[in-house]
């Protein structure tokens, strides 16, 4: 069951000058150095509600700001999303006071949402660290798929959470992907490629002149008959990006329910191959590594899951049709 957002009503008041190296600088950017136990995304909220002010004047985010200006900030205090707490087993990679890497497996959603109130990685969060009840979207900056398997990491603190968002938005995140595509590539590349929402599908994204920016790099890790097994890494991260890019280049990743298009089964493929193709239902993508600046430490900390049993699995049957050929 999920309940309600809640705010407790209380308003914190703040006041602070503008110090002479942020002159200049936009009131936006200027909030989010003075202020970095709060996101950008919230400091942006404050400051079009009036929550934000500057000399007791509203001001725009874009606004310049001027040394020795008064800045007050009275907003409310931190909102709780308050989802129900589940005893769900989480297989925790790495945990400490600031953060928490989880292996996310296939078939989880992470946010509660219509159709899906329970059961989700955010209701075992909270059961687990029932304190991330306090943080924003229960410390999750980024987000996986629900069908796409890996490596994910959650918040515990506001500080944390302020600053894992500001290493997302300067793309500082190492974030590495595998992935089975269908068809066979020659070699690696990159795929420089805006991404939008569909001009007549709103429910998926494509790649698209007015969308934005995304870049994605991906080589070769091995070849089969009719498919290729890929390492991937973002320099954005765009929703659906890897699955928009992979399909903008022909080769759509095996199983894709949104951009995979028809199956492709090698000619003379066993009935085993061509079961386990068959009934392959989700992506095969998985959130192999990820690595990032510890939020508390400054340390750079990174972290690993092995594929999951599905996607090895289809990487032997594809390997022993490949070699079954050869003889």
């Amino acid at each position: 069951m999920v309940l309600q957002l809640a705010e407790n009503g209380e308003k914190e008041r703040s006041e602070i000058q503008i110090p002479q190296e942020l002159s200049g600088k936009r009131f936006d950017v200027a909030l989010a150095t003075l202020y970095p136990e709060y996101s950008r995304s919230r400091l942006q909220s404050w400051i079009k509600s009036g929550d934000a002010l500057i000399e007791g004047e509203k001001r725009r985010p874009r606004d310049p700001v001027t040394t020795g200006e008064h800045v007050t900030l009275q907003a409310a205090q931190q909102e709780v999303v308050q989802w129900g707490a589940e005893n769900i087993p989480l297989e925790i990679l790495y945990e400490d006071e600031s953060i928490l890497f989880i292996n996310k497996p296939a078939g989880m959603v992470v946010h509660p949402a219509v159709g899906n109130w329970s059961g989700t990685l955010v209701n075992g969060l909270l059961h687990h660290a029932p304190h991330l009840a306090e943080v924003p979207r229960a410390g999750i900056v980024h987000r996986l798929d629900k069908d796409t398997s890996g490596v994910l990491v959650v918040a515990k603190t506001l500080e944390a959470h302020a600053h894992l968002v500001r290493q997302l938005q300067d793309r500082a995140m190492k974030r590495e992907y595998q992935a089975i595509c269908k068809g066979v590539m020659t070699a690696g590349g990159t795929v420089d490629a805006a991404i939008g929402r569909h001009r007549v599908d709103r429910k998926k994204m494509a790649v698209t002149e007015s969308g934005k920016p995304a870049v994605t790099h991906y080589r070769v890790i091995e070849k089969f008959r009719a498919h290729t097994w890929v390492r991937l890494t973002l320099e954005t991260g765009r929703t659906h990006q890897i699955r928009v890019h992979m399909e903008h280049v022909r080769f759509a990743l095996l199983g894709d329910p949104v951009y995979g298009h028809r199956l492709q089964i090698p000619a003379k493929s066993s009935p085993e191959l061509i079961d386990a193709l068959r009934n392959f239902k989700r992506q095969a993508l998985h959130a192999a590594r990820l690595g990032l600046e510890h939020p508390k430490t400054g340390e750079w900390v990174e972290f690993e899951a092995e594929i999951p049993q599905d996607m090895v699995e289809m990487v032997e049957l594809l390997r022993l049709d490949r070699e079954a050929q050869l003889r």
